[in-house]
């Protein structure tokens, strides 16, 4: 992968340090007050999405539900989005940076790291760009349904919102995936792997952020790990699945953000996966970097 990576994370500066207390108390509202929030926890799934809606509006953003129908119930994807300055053609539509993260936890748990950690990451990055202008959009997506039993299938909210852009014609130019994002641990034989080469190219201690492509989107992979190494105080990886497979599927390139979930953090998809589990120092650092990444990414 391009760039320097470094070998260890870095101090927090204030503004992280204040930025960590947001994630924080964001983290808690989700996994801590509400909970478990999927289809089976509907009325909680919809206090996950009022709190959502409700983020974006006081940073000043104006949100819109994206609604569809789940065995007679209405689900939401929820977004957010920061015009760009850049002109184009009558006839050619703006090129669009995404960010997206789901929003409902797994049957049975509270959903701190999966996926509360890339909802306040999202919620926090949304705050930091309102208000600004930059050359391209920005669009913030909190999708719901990424979970089983909808995973990897055409009733995921992301599969949903990425073939509704597509009719559309929206030009997504890069979608980034905030995906379980706030584990780190320093123990050797901490981190695996899906298969087990790749323990010999990659590090077998789990106090890395991950950046995962398929083919299509490597070129994205390449720049948004430039970038992050460029701007990172936390070691990084670059290489799969989450909601960047439904923009995969529709033709968009994708890449996904994460600690690597379950070949790294213990608490996965279970009920012990509460607000406590996470480092919210590093969790800080890869939000910190990825703000300035994206900046770059739609020319700030």
């Amino acid at each position: 992968m391009p760039g320097k990576n470094i070998s260890k994370a870095a101090p927090l500066s204030p503004d992280e340090v204040a930025l960590r207390e947001e994630l924080r108390a964001d983290v808690q509202t989700l996994a801590g007050e509400i909970g478990e929030r999927n289809m089976w926890r509907y009325p909680q799934l919809n206090a996950a999405a009022d709190f959502i809606e409700n983020s974006f509006t006081r940073a000043g953003l104006r949100p819109r539900r994206d609604s569809y129908e789940m065995h007679g119930q209405a689900c939401y994807n929820i977004e957010a989005e920061i015009l760009g300055a850049q002109a184009t053609a009558v006839s050619e539509p703006p090129p669009i940076i995404l960010i997206g993260a789901h929003y409902d936890s797994v049957f049975g748990s509270p959903g701190a790291n999966d996926n509360g950690s890339g909802v306040a990451a999202l919620l926090a990055l949304a705050r930091r760009f309102a208000g600004k202008t930059a050359q391209h959009r920005v669009r913030f997506v909190a999708f719901v349904n990424e979970e089983p039993p909808y995973f990897l299938s055409d009733e995921m909210g992301s599969f949903v919102y990425a073939g509704r852009c597509k009719t559309r014609g929206d030009r997504i130019d890069a979608m980034i995936s905030l995906e379980t994002i706030g584990y780190f641990s320093d123990a050797p034989h901490s981190q695996t792997y899906p298969a087990p080469g790749l323990g010999i190219l990659y590090p077998k201690v789990g106090n890395f952020i991950g950046f995962v492509s398929n083919v299509h989107s490597r070129a994205l992979l390449r720049r948004v790990v430039a970038l992050f190494r460029k701007h990172a105080k936390i070691p990084s990886e670059g290489a799969a699945l989450s909601d960047q497979w439904s923009f995969w599927r529709h033709g968009y390139p994708g890449i996904m953000i994460t600690d690597t979930a379950p070949f790294r953090y213990p608490h996965y998809h279970s009920s012990t996966d509460t607000p406590d589990k996470l480092d919210y120092d590093r969790f800080t650092l890869v939000v910190s970097a990825m703000e300035k990444v994206i900046g770059d990414l739609v020319g700030l």
